[in-house]
């Protein structure tokens, strides 16, 4: 059985810190940034717009525009390159591969990609959701990113609502779904160091002896 513990997290959340900390005190592998650079290097997208694209599923009038392309490209002589930049399900289906190899070899802590929806039925993880009030997840994308507060809010809200696409788009899931995981942590009302401790302990209790 494999020992994989997943991250799903809402914006801002505190998710990389958590699974940063939990990777180190286990010694287990991160697949954090990494894994933007192996979708890099596999899909031949820059992984600056690899990690742009993240868990971002195409919208009705991108897929419309795609298909309708492909459809008929004669129609359409300069939209060839609008069409190259439609790389969404390319990413999602690398992903996935990418997941499943990690996964195969254990002993790894992944961070977002819809990680707990590629293995949702594989019993050897532990699928965890971070989750905190938006004014919280606001502070800290002004702290960590350096945007105004306007812009701030603005990112945790695309990023959340692409999130929820991606996971409905790619694997028929509910992303918000708390029995989908099984630990739902709230980063404000825990902090940072408090989830990562909830998670930890439970990894312990749960792979006890191995």
């Amino acid at each position: 059985m494999s020992m994989v513990i997943t991250v799903s997290r809402e914006c801002c959340a505190g998710g990389s810190f958590v699974a940063e900390g939990a990777a180190e005190a286990l010694r287990w592998h991160l697949a954090d940034r990494e894994f933007i650079g192996q979708l890099a290097q596999r899909t031949g997208i820059p992984a600056d717009e690899v990690s742009w694209r993240e868990e971002r599923a195409p919208s009705f009038a991108e897929r419309f525009a795609r298909s309708t392309v492909m459809a008929a490209p004669e129609l359409f002589p300069l939209a060839g390159q609008a069409v190259e930049g439609f790389e969404e399900e390319r990413l999602a289906r690398t992903s996935r591969c990418v997941i499943q190899e990690l996964a195969s070899r254990g002993n790894v802590v992944i961070v977002g990609r819809a990680a707990s929806a590629v293995l949702q039925d594989d019993p050897g993880c532990l699928h965890v959701r971070l989750i905190a009030p938006k004014p919280f997840r606001v502070k800290l994308a002004i702290r960590e990113l350096g945007l105004s507060a306007d812009e701030a809010a603005q990112t945790v809200d695309d990023a959340d609502r692409n999130r929820e696409r991606y996971y409905r788009e790619y694997y028929d899931v509910d992303w918000a779904e708390p029995t989908n995981y099984h630990l739902v942590l709230n980063t404000e009302a825990l902090g940072i160091e408090g989830a990562t401790a909830v998670v930890i302990a439970q990894a312990r209790a749960r792979w006890a002896g191995r």
